[in-house]
């Protein structure tokens, strides 16, 4: 598994501890984040990567995770997560097979966005019961 992992300029600072806390993890990650670009940009840059393989995994943080949770969303194919809380980072990962999560820097703390990323790192999805979800948010877009 690889991690992509972006960020906007609201969310450099807080990209850089999460991208170093993972490298200390023995993590793969791929930071694709472009300084200068927006939100919008820097989101569809973690998509396409993430969509390039089917066992990687992406992170995108902004200020508030709104923006890259409203932009990843229109990719057909990709399910997609805004988190601000451990437990619905390793559910959606558990029952709805999200391979991508949205953080917002203004709304968590770093202790808590490390929780975040390690509970979504670990979930493993459930299937069974879930996939007839999974199957209708893949179709969508």
């Amino acid at each position: 598994m690889r991690v992509i992992i972006g960020a906007d300029s609201y969310g450099i600072e807080l990209k850089e501890i999460i991208k170093d806390f993972l490298i200390q993890q023995n993590y793969n990650v791929l930071d694709v984040t472009v300084a200068d670009m927006d939100f919008v940009d820097n989101t569809l840059s973690v998509v396409r990567e993430v969509l390039s393989d089917d066992s990687n995994l992406g992170i995108m943080i902004d200020a508030y995770g709104v923006g890259p949770f409203m932009t990843a969303t229109k990719v057909k194919g990709l399910v997609v997560a805004e988190v601000s809380d451990e437990r619905s980072a390793y559910m959606t990962r558990a029952h709805n097979n999200s391979r991508m999560i949205t953080i917002g820097s203004q709304i968590v703390g770093v202790e808590l966005a490390k929780n975040i990323v390690k509970g979504f790192l670990d979930g493993q999805y459930d299937g069974g019961r879930h996939q007839i979800r999974v199957d209708m948010l893949n179709k969508m877009c």
